[in-house]
């Protein structure tokens, strides 16, 4: 199984990774943790590419949840078995960003690379609510609709995705 989970910042991309990747018992690669080094600092372009097509090579099944589109994108959606796109409302993104942000407050979230810690800034509510939902991001959504609508689950709100969960046979209580 192949699953490229995509969306919103905030929306729940890594949470619903992990689950998934427990319940197929795959690897799951989460790509803040190939973007980013210790204390926010950013790997350079090229490694980050290696690090995500030895990735792709190296595994049979694999979840991969993040947008990047500079990390192996299309190829990362054509290799897909499913494209789970979570497309939460500005408000929900924006509620479970700094829910994320208490729960993590002075420490590192298990799907971010070391030493950097949570933070919930004005930068971070200016992309969550208006530049991460900019026009090219969503028409890079609406062509993955078109080209892929065979294997494409669009989960807008949490009763959607509790709905997937119960589908594929995973208990709700865990996301």
């Amino acid at each position: 199984m192949k699953i490229a989970i995509v969306g919103f910042s905030g929306s729940g991309k890594s949470v619903l990774a992990d689950i998934l990747g427990d319940f197929y018992n795959t690897q799951v690669l989460h790509l803040d943790q190939v973007n980013f080094l210790p204390n926010w600092a950013t790997r350079p372009d090229q490694e980050q590419v290696k690090i995500v097509r030895a990735f792709l090579d190296s595994h049979d099944s694999w979840i991969i949840d993040g947008n990047y589109p500079n990390l192996e994108y299309w190829r990362r959606m054509e290799d897909a078995d499913i494209i789970i796109e979570l497309l939460l409302n500005r408000i929900t993104c924006l509620c479970r960003a700094f829910c994320r942000f208490l729960k993590y407050r002075g420490s590192t979230r298990p799907d971010m690379a070391d030493n950097c810690n949570e933070k919930f800034d004005l930068e971070f509510i200016m992309w969550i609510l208006m530049h991460g939902r900019s026009d090219s991001i969503k028409r890079r959504y609406q062509y993955l609709h078109e080209r892929y609508y065979k294997k494409i689950v669009v989960l807008r709100n949490q009763n959607q995705i509790n709905s997937y969960l119960t589908s594929v046979g995973v208990s709700t209580k865990q996301y």
